[in-house]
Order: C-alpha cells, then sequence, then structure tokens
C-alpha cells in the first residue's frame, strides 16, 4: 500500500508511523479504493509533540503498513477484529475495567496439585529428550535440524517442570520442588534460584516499566547513546529477538549484586550447581564425542530451547495494543489478564512444552499447575472471554513484534527503530522486506 500525500494532507499509518498533524489522506490500494481519514479517526492515540510538525513535500509517495480506520468508539467490536488482523492476532480483548481486581478473576480457576500429573509431565520430557538425543545420533547430516528442533523443544519441557518447580504449583513437598528445579534447569545450564527470584518480580510487576524483570520496551536515551549500541539494540530486538533470551540469561542471573542479601545464599548454591554441571558434563561430553559432538549433542538444542524461551516470552506479552505503564498507572488484572496474550502452537510444541502457552491463567495465577492451564484457560474464557488477547502463532505476529515493537513511546505504546533512525534501521527494513506476511 502506499500513501499519497498532496497540499494539505498528512501521513499517519501503521504501528510503527508517528502521526503528523493536518487534515485528510489518500490510501490508494491495489485495488484502486480510497479512504478519506479525518484525524480524530486515526489508530494512532496522539502526537508526540517533543518533535514538533514536519512539513512534508507535495505529492510524495511513502510505503506504509495498512492499518484499519478507528471507528467512532475505540472499544468497538468491529475495531478490535480489524486491528486483530492487522497485527496477527485471533482476538483483541476489551479494555478491562478499572474495577476489576485480580482476586475476582483468580476465584474461578482451578490450582489443585496432582502428584501423579506432575510426574508424567516429568516422564514426558526425559523420554521426548532421550529420543531426541537418540534421533542427532542417527540422523544423516540433512535431517539434523529436525533432530535438533525436536530436542530443543523437549528440553523446554525442562524448563516449564523447573518453572512449575519455582511457582510451588509442582509438588506439596517445597523441598522436593527446589530439588527437581534446579536438576531440571541443570542441561539448559540455568541457575534455579536466580531465575526464581527474578521470575517472582516479573509476576508481581508485569507490563510496569522498569520493575519488570522480563524484556520491556527499549528506551529511547538508551537508544540514542552511541551509534554502536543502537545497531546493537537494532539487531537485539530485530533479527536476533528469538534468541534474545541468551543475553537476558547472562545480564540477570550470574550478578550477585542483582540480588538482596537475603537472597545471595541461595543464589550461590544454585550458581555452584551449574559450575559444577558445566566443569563435569562438558568436558565428558567432549571426552566422549569431540568438540563437534558438544555442538551437536549440546548446543545446538540449547539454541533451540532459547528460540522457544524467546518466542513465547515476547508473545505472551509485546503487542502493539498492550502498554507498558509506569508504577502509579499500573493495574495488576489488566496487566495479567488484558496485557497477557493465549497463543496456540502446533500440538506437539504445546505437549513437549507443557502447555506453557496458556499463559494468561498462569499470570492471573501462578500457583496454577501447568496441566491445569487448559481447564483454567476454559474457566477464564467462560467470565472473562472478551477482555483476552488471542492469537495462534504465524508469521504476521511476529513480523508484527519484531518490526514495530520497539521504543517505548507513551501515546503509541511503541516507536519502530525505522521511524528513530530511519537511515541506520537496515535490520529491520531487512525483516519487514523477507517476513511473510502470513496470519
Amino acid at each position: 500500500m502506499a500513501c499519497k500525500i498532496s497540499n494539505s494532507m498528512f501521513l499517519c499509518l501503521g504501528p510503527s508511523q508517528r502521526p503528523i498533524r493536518s487534515q485528510t489522506i489518500d490510501i490508494h490500494s491495489s485495488t484502486a479504493s480510497i479512504c478519506h481519514l479525518k484525524w480524530d479517526n486515526l489508530l494512532v492515540k496522539g502526537i508526540n509533540h517533543r518533535k514538533g510538525i514536519i512539513p512534508l513535500r507535495r505529492n510524495k509517495v511513502i510505503q506504509a503498513v495498512a492499518v484499519p480506520v478507528r471507528p467512532s468508539s475505540a472499544d468497538s467490536a468491529e475495531y478490535r477484529k480489524q486491528l486483530a488482523e492487522t497485527y496477527g492476532f485471533r482476538q483483541i480483548g476489551e479494555p478491562l475495567p478499572d474495577n476489576v481486581t485480580l482476586k475476582d478473576v483468580i476465584d474461578t480457576l482451578p490450582r489443585k496439585i496432582d502428584d501423579v500429573k506432575a510426574w508424567t509431565s516429568v516422564l514426558i520430557s526425559v523420554t521426548s529428550y532421550a529420543l531426541g538425543i537418540f534421533m542427532i545420533s542417527k540422523a544423516p547430516w540433512y535431517l539434523l535440524p529436525l533432530a535438533w528442533a525436536w530436542t530443543g523443544t523437549a528440553i523446554t519441557g525442562f524448563f516449564v517442570i523447573g518453572h512449575d518447580c519455582a511457582h510451588k504449583s509442582f509438588s506439596k513437598n517445597k523441598l522436593l520442588e527446589d530439588i527437581v528445579g534446579t536438576l531440571a534447569f541443570l542441561p539448559l545450564i540455568y541457575p534455579y534460584e536466580p531465575w526464581r527470584f527474578k521470575h517472582d518480580r516479573h509476576h508481581a510487576k508485569t507490563n510496569m516499566l522498569s520493575e519488570d524483570t522480563a524484556w520491556h520496551p527499549v528506551w529511547e536515551k538508551e537508544f540514542e547513546t552511541s551509534p554502536f549500541l543502537r545497531k546493537a539494540i537494532m539487531f537485539g530486538y530485530g533479527p536476533f529477538r528469538p534468541w534474545m533470551s541468551i543475553a537476558h540469561w547472562l545480564i540477570w542471573h550470574f550478578d550477585l549484586n542483582k540480588f538482596r542479601p537475603n537472597e545471595v545464599k541461595r543464589v550461590k548454591i544454585s550458581l555452584a550447581c551449574v559450575f559444577a554441571f558445566m566443569a563435569i558434563g562438558w568436558p565428558l561430553i567432549i571426552y566422549k564425542t569431540g568438540i563437534m559432538g558438544w555442538i551437536k549433542f549440546w548446543l545446538m538444542p540449547w539454541l533451540g530451547y532459547h528460540f522457544w524461551m524467546s518466542t513465547f516470552t515476547m508473545v505472551h506479552h509485546t503487542a502493539p495494543h498492550i502498554p507498558f505503564k509506569h508504577s502509579d498507572e499500573w493495574n495488576a488484572a489488566q496487566a495479567q489478564l488484558n496485557g497477557t496474550v493465549h497463543c496456540d502452537y502446533p500440538r506437539w510444541i504445546e505437549v513437549l512444552c507443557h502447555d506453557i502457552n496458556v499463559h494468561i491463567p498462569h499470570h492471573v495465577s501462578s500457583r496454577i499447575p501447568s496441566y491445569n492451564l487448559r481447564a483454567a484457560h476454559k474457566s477464564i474464557q467462560e467470565n472473562w472471554g472478551p477482555y483476552l488477547n488471542e492469537a495462534t502463532w504465524n508469521w504476521r505476529l511476529m513480523k508484527t513484534i519484531m518490526t514495530v515493537c520497539h521504543v517505548y513511546d507513551r501515546e503509541q505504546n511503541y516507536i519502530g527503530f525505522d521511524e528513530l533512525a530511519p537511515n541506520e534501521a537496515s535490520p529491520i527494513t531487512f525483516l519487514k522486506r523477507v517476513m511473510p506476511d502470513y496470519a
């Protein structure tokens, strides 16, 4: 689609474009239809006054992303349906009323621990991982990517088991949970206690600016620090975003200064376990299979795990219409119910990853075991369905996140890198050009 700007017209299209004040826009699509948009009908919430008004040349043609036209009410079902199609969602929920509390939602959910189901999930992960290692050992070189994909997804199940243990939703025996959680994280060289402490804060501060310890938008001042850092951020939040959890793992979990004094002892124990695994496990793998065996049997599945770790995290909480808020504006129910995304994946992925993609009930109450997430989600759909954000994993969804959801903006939620630094945004323009738009 192209936007033709002439006389007193202005451009304000696409989730990554800032609005520029004036009157109307003529939009020419491939079907030669023309839409006339008024200023108060635009998708974008408002004007960023810091930049001022930008003069435009007459008859300049600019490529833009097609977006739905905002109706008289931004909360209308038709508008949300159009927005969902644009972003690659199945449903974009209504704004949750301010008077709804998280307890109102939690009271409707099943949270019972079942030891048989918990250990069945362990059996599924151990068996699928063993099968993956066998596939890697037997597969010809051209089938190795498939074996790595399976094995990386299987060990993501280990992470989900440890995740349940950290939330005290695996067993009624808390010491057993700490042991199982630590062991489940070891093949991932993830320190269990540091992750648990930081992840608890993510749940307490979901989608809160600065305080959320998972991902959040880039600050503009951070983006403008230096050309080198700006380029690194563009690659990190652009083409390398499906593996950005590796940077998060390194930055957040090995620095003792990031933890409270009463947490440090447990953090040190977890770090000792991880370093012991590396000191014993890695040399054994290399001794038996060589350096290439270490890459083949450990590193590649580990990168597969981080693909899912990154993808699940960004899909769960990142979309152009989901805001990150300052603490004085933040609402727990809105952040957990309205600001978390449910996304369906191919069923084999959901089985190996123990339904971690069924994420809304987990954020409403982290004490819900993974094997109860589907029943809890069904309950939420019945009681709170209109407020849910739901999607099926697709290219358009990933393209929206990776090319639009970059720098924090109070009015628009996000500004794309290619708008703030168009001459340096080749990683983002590359993604826009090569990523499919299928939903």
